[in-house]
């Protein structure tokens, strides 16, 4: 049926239009401005937080430090990250939330409840999720909360469908030195993963 194709693309295009045109959070810092990338035939997701500062001037998710970090990670050139033929990103709050005392403040919890599940359910084609950070992994993976990212990081198997990782950010710079596992065994193997899920 050479219709089908194209009638998912159709249904996920509608729900982005549906999503970038949200103002549930009209009260934030600077405005809503929804990012978000995906298509039906997207084979990895990645599921961050929300929206830094320089992102949401930009109007293009992980466009700063913790993106370029985060690519080099995936061992992914600029080019294939923004692929949504081959890429999801979809952050658990598509807006900039603003920041407070520690640095930016949590995603909105609207954004989950009104559209994950909706779009997730358009992404047919994922062989791997990367969780990136506390409030993807509570969503994510709701049996892993009284756990840390670092115990659930050490209990991971090798083919599991969803990957929890740290936030690219600089300021885990810390977190890295003191877990150098992290970046000497656990990104080789999700490298040569990722190569070949993606191609």
């Amino acid at each position: 049926n050479q219709r089908a194709p194209f009638l998912g693309w159709g249904i996920m295009q509608d729900l982005l239009d549906q999503i970038r045109a949200c103002r549930s959070c009209e009260g934030l810092p600077l405005g809503p401005r929804p990012l978000v990338q995906a298509s039906a035939t997207a084979r990895l997701l990645i599921a961050g937080q929300a929206p830094g500062r320089k992102t949401h001037d930009k109007g293009i998710p992980f466009d700063d430090p913790s993106g370029d970090r985060l690519r080099v990670w995936l061992g992914l050139t600029r080019d294939q990250f923004y692929d949504a033929s081959r890429i999801a990103i979809v952050p658990m709050g598509f807006c900039y939330p603003g920041t407070g005392k520690g640095g930016d403040l949590p995603p909105r919890p609207e954004c989950a409840l009104l559209w994950r599940e909706a779009l997730l359910s358009r992404l047919p084609a994922l062989g791997l999720v990367l969780v990136i950070g506390r409030y993807a992994l509570d969503w994510h993976m709701p049996a892993e909360k009284s756990r840390s990212l670092s115990e659930v990081m050490h209990a991971a198997r090798p083919d599991q469908q969803q990957v929890v990782l740290p936030h690219p950010s600089p300021r885990n710079i810390r977190w890295l030195r003191q877990n150098p596992w992290f970046e000497a065994d656990t990104l080789p193997a999700l490298r040569h993963r990722i190569a070949a899920l993606i191609g």
